[in-house]
């Protein structure tokens, strides 16, 4: 009840302050796991404002130390992670989210990217989460750094699945598909540009 309070009344407010146009594919039905470049603070908020399903995002569990922080992160149904040792009560409440057909966001770089690197290194959880519920992962990329007033494009991918062919070198799997969509998001900067 929490989630959806705070959703409907923020859901116009934060879209002015941080406008977002989603491009490319639809996120289908049924258990997700999304997939995100992290290039702000603001990436998690936007994606639990603009996608109208509900929504688990993997957070960091510094944000929980507090009794306020934990009762609102927790309400917003954020799930708290040791980004240092993933404990067994993480894995348990995402794999649940999945088994209820229910969006599971990760930002798999572990923390926001302050780098010139188009990408951190990406972790595995989001590939385990995936492949032990047989959910598709859907990439998401973030074309530029939201800020206020200005409009930000976020591309949305083509799902993909990890099985046991890919599961080794899923890590390098997740890379490509973030990468062909920070390739999209540039192609169409460029075409924009050169009109």
């Amino acid at each position: 009840m929490f989630f959806w309070l705070i959703k409907i009344l923020c859901y116009i407010p934060f879209w002015l302050l941080f406008p977002v146009v989603f491009k490319g594919k639809k996120i289908p039905k049924g258990k997700v796991v999304l997939i995100s470049n992290h290039i702000s603070n603001c990436d998690p908020l936007i994606l639990l404002n603009m996608i109208w399903r509900s929504q688990y995002v993997i957070s960091k569990k510094e944000l929980f130390k507090s009794k306020i922080g934990n009762a609102f992160f927790r309400g917003m149904k954020a799930i708290p992670i040791d980004r240092e040792k993933v404990e067994i009560s993480t894995i348990k409440q995402s794999l649940s989210v999945l088994k209820k057909d229910k969006i599971l966001t990760i930002f798999p770089e572990g923390t926001r990217n302050k780098t010139d690197k188009p990408l951190l290194e990406i972790k595995n959880g989001a590939s385990i989460f995936a492949y032990k519920a047989n959910a598709p992962i859907i990439p998401v990329w973030f074309s530029r750094k939201p800020k206020l007033f200005r409009f930000t494009k976020v591309y949305v991918g083509e799902p993909f699945y990890i099985t046991k062919d890919n599961f080794d070198n899923a890590g390098e799997v997740m890379t490509e598909k973030l990468l062909e969509l920070r390739n999209i998001s540039q192609q169409k900067k460029h075409n924009k540009n050169s009109k």
